[in-house]
């Protein structure tokens, strides 16, 4: 069986189709486009890999095998060696930096705390990279070792109040201008000219603590940097020593307010005690004069009198209205309304003149009766 079965199968195999043969496949050439379109990406990239695009505020460094053979510091296009050369840039602008805070002690042992800032830019990108490594962080730490020398330099030899003085770079003053007037009449041992003060507010211009900062910093043009300025934020004062600076600030203040109030008080009575001097010579002379006008009154009084009594008609007028003005004090001072007068008086004289010059008949029968009785 096994025999008529492999016959089997070689009879089919001999029967079966012989396969059939693929005919080979023709060859495409690139088309022009594809070409363009592959020169156009390698120029690109050999372009991009060759060109230097250098930016305003920027410096385009040039380094091949880690050496610059190269800078670029003006804006525009310049080209480099592909794959062997590489380029690296750094700012160009000012750069700002903002210093840490820090304690320095005055020449008077004063501790203050310094928060300051600093405008620097690079002047040398060479020197920059080869001292710096070109790392940012490397300048700053330089500047900060740099501005701190040059704060604690300065502000080591200044006092505190030096400093605090300082800082704006002015100083407002009040300028006293003494000037004479006239000599007052005082006591001899006590006799000077009285003064007048006039104040005028200025301003002095002295070197600002900025200033005196910049004149101790050292030269960074080695490293390939400049520091522009620096400018100080704040002075302030340890937490532990604020209480004892602001008591002590305050003591010496009511020192101050205790010696104005002091000389306030000490010109005052100078002023109070000529003043009263003052007073008392012009009283003085007032009651002088005074007395004078008085004396001049009364011996113009008697003089008037004089010459009154030296009249015969004005003597009898004069004689006649003093004895009106005693009737008169002597009719108010009583009570009853009622004088009583001696025959001989002189105011009983002056009623009878009356009398008789109102009614000579009546006073010549008055006359009749009273000597009537004297004839009996």
């Amino acid at each position: 069986m096994d025999n008529n079965n492999s016959n089997d199968n070689i009879k089919n195999i001999w029967d079966s189709p012989a396969p059939k043969k693929k005919a080979p496949r023709s060859r495409r050439g690139l088309k022009l486009p594809d070409i363009l379109g592959i020169i156009l990406v390698l120029g690109i990239i050999l372009f991009s890999s060759t060109a230097v695009v250098t930016n305003q505020n920027e410096y385009s460094m040039i380094l091949q095998f880690a050496e610059i053979v190269k800078v670029v510091d003006e804006p525009g296009l310049t080209f480099k060696i592909p794959f062997i050369q590489t380029v690296e840039t750094r700012e160009k602008n000012i750069l700002f930096y903002d210093l840490p805070k820090s304690e320095v002690i005055t020449s008077d042992k004063k501790t203050m705390i310094v928060d300051s800032y600093i405008l620097w830019h690079i002047t040398d990108p060479v020197k920059y990279y080869q001292t710096l490594s070109g790392l940012k962080v490397n300048a700053e730490g330089r500047i900060d070792t740099v501005v701190y020398n040059a704060i604690k330099n300065t502000i080591s030899s200044m006092t505190q109040e030096e400093v605090i003085v300082s800082r704006d770079g002015k100083i407002n003053v009040t300028q006293v201008e003494v000037m004479p007037e006239i000599e007052l009449p005082i006591e001899e041992e006590e006799e000077e000219a009285a003064l007048i003060t006039t104040e005028a507010d200025s301003t002095i211009e002295i070197m600002s603590l900025t200033d005196e900062i910049a004149t101790n910093l050292i030269d960074t043009s080695d490293y390939g940097i400049e520091i522009i300025k620096v400018e100080v934020k704040a002075l302030d004062l340890p937490d532990s020593n604020k209480d004892a600076v602001y008591n002590r600030m305050i003591s010496e203040r009511e020192k101050v307010k205790t010696m104005y109030t002091s000389e306030g008080e000490s010109q005052a009575q100078i002023i109070r005690n000529t003043a009263d001097r003052e007073v008392s010579v012009m009283l003085s002379q007032a009651k002088a004069d005074a007395a004078e006008i008085i004396a001049a009154g009364e011996a113009e009084y008697m003089r008037i009198l004089s010459t009154a009594y030296n009249d015969a008609e004005k003597s009898e007028f004069y004689e006649f209205m003093r004895s009106l003005e005693a009737a008169k004090l002597a009719y108010q001072n009583n009570n009853q309304n009622t004088i009583i007068l001696d025959r001989d008086s002189p105011l009983a004289e002056i009623f009878y003149n009356i009398d008789s010059n109102i009614d000579p008949d009546s006073n010549a029968a008055g006359n009749t009766d009273a000597e009537s009785p004297a004839a009996e």
